[in-house]
C-alpha cells in the first residue's frame, strides 16, 4: 500500500489524499467514506480486496482527513460527486465504486445524475435516498457538537466517541485515534474535517430523504449499472421500509443485511462486510478481471 495525492481540475486544483493497494493492473475499486471519517475506515477491506486481485483507491473526501478543505465552502453532495467522477475518469477502465453514507450519496448523484457510465458497479453502505430523520439527527449532532471548540485532550475525544458508540468497547486514546484529530497552536485537538462542512449540512436540515426534494430518488431511479445495497441490521438510518423504497427505484439491485451492525457497518462487522463486498465484486466483474 502507498499514499498519493490526486490533484483535481478546477479553479482551486483541489488536492485529494488517497491510499492505493493491490496489483497495478488489478480491477480498480474506489472507496469513499462517510461524513466525519477518513480513508483509514477502509483499511481492512482494502487488504481483503487487494488479496483477491483488486486495485483499491481509498480517498479522503474533500474537507476530510488529509485532503484539502474547500475555501469556498463547496460541500454540497454534487461537489463530492464531481470529485468521484473526475477520479474515475482518470482510470484505465470504469472502476467499481463503494460509498458509505456521504460517499454513497455522492456515488448515487455521480452515476445517476452527473455522469452516467462513470462506474462499473455501485455499492452503497447503509445509505439510500430515504433515511430516518432521527438517525440523521444523531449523526449530525455528534459531528456538530465539538466542531469549533475541539477537545482539551485525545482522551476527551475518546470519551465522546464511546458515548456515541455505546455498543462498542470503550475506545481508549489510541495512536489510531490521533489520525482523526488535528492539534492546533492553541494546544486543543480538533476533528480532521472542515467544520464548514457539517455547518452546511445543519443549515440544510441534514442529509436525509431528499430533504423534500426528489433529486436523490430520481438519480437512483436512473441507475442502470449493477448496484449492491449493504444495510446494517441494526441501522437507525436506513429502515426496512427505506430498503423497499430503494428496491422500487432500483429493482435489479443486490442486497445484503449485516446482522449486529449499526450505521457504522464497516467498523461494527468488518469480516462479514468484507465477505459481502468481495462476493459481489467477484461475481459482477469476473469477466472484466480476466480480460
Amino acid at each position: 500500500m502507498y499514499d498519493r495525492t490526486i490533484t483535481l481540475a478546477g479553479k482551486a486544483g483541489h488536492a485529494i489524499a488517497a491510499s492505493i493497494d493491490g496489483p497495478e493492473l488489478g480491477f480498480p475499486v474506489i472507496l469513499a467514506h462517510g461524513g466525519g471519517q477518513t480513508r483509514r475506515a477502509w483499511k481492512s477491506v482494502t487488504r481483503q480486496l487487494a488479496s483477491h486481485g483488486f486495485r483499491t483507491i481509498a480517498v479522503d473526501m474533500r474537507g476530510h482527513g488529509e485532503s484539502a478543505w474547500a475555501s469556498d465552502g463547496a460541500y454540497d453532495i454534487s461537489d463530492f460527486a464531481a470529485d468521484l467522477v473526475e477520479i474515475a475518469a482518470a482510470m484505465r477502465r470504469k472502476p467499481a465504486m463503494i460509498g458509505a453514507s456521504l460517499g454513497g450519496l455522492a456515488g448515487i448523484i455521480a452515476e445517476g445524475n452527473r455522469a452516467p457510465g462513470s462506474f462499473g458497479s455501485l455499492t452503497l453502505v447503509d445509505v439510500t435516498p430515504q433515511m430516518e430523520p432521527s438517525g440523521v439527527a444523531r449523526v449530525v449532532g455528534f459531528m456538530a457538537a465539538h466542531a469549533r471548540e475541539g477537545f482539551a485532550s485525545v482522551e476527551e475525544a475518546a470519551e465522546v466517541i464511546s458515548d456515541y458508540l455505546p455498543h462498542r468497547p470503550s475506545r481508549k486514546a489510541s495512536p489510531g485515534l490521533a489520525h482523526y484529530l488535528r492539534r492546533k497552536d492553541d494546544g486543543r485537538f480538533y476533528w480532521h474535517w472542515d467544520p464548514t462542512f457539517i455547518e452546511g449540512v445543519t443549515r440544510q436540515g441534514g442529509v436525509s430523504s431528499d430533504n423534500g426534494r426528489s433529486e436523490l430518488s430520481a438519480a437512483a431511479a436512473s441507475l442502470a449499472l449493477p448496484v449492491h445495497l449493504i444495510r446494517g441490521g441494526s441501522s437507525d438510518l436506513v429502515s426496512l421500509e427505506a430498503v423497499k423504497h430503494f428496491r422500487r427505484l432500483v429493482p435489479h439491485m443486490a442486497y445484503s443485511d449485516i446482522a449486529n451492525a449499526t450505521h457504522m457497518v464497516v467498523g461494527d462487522e468488518n469480516d462479514a462486510f468484507g465477505k459481502s463486498i468481495v462476493e459481489f465484486l467477484l461475481s459482477t466483474h469476473e469477466m472484466e478481471m480476466k480480460s
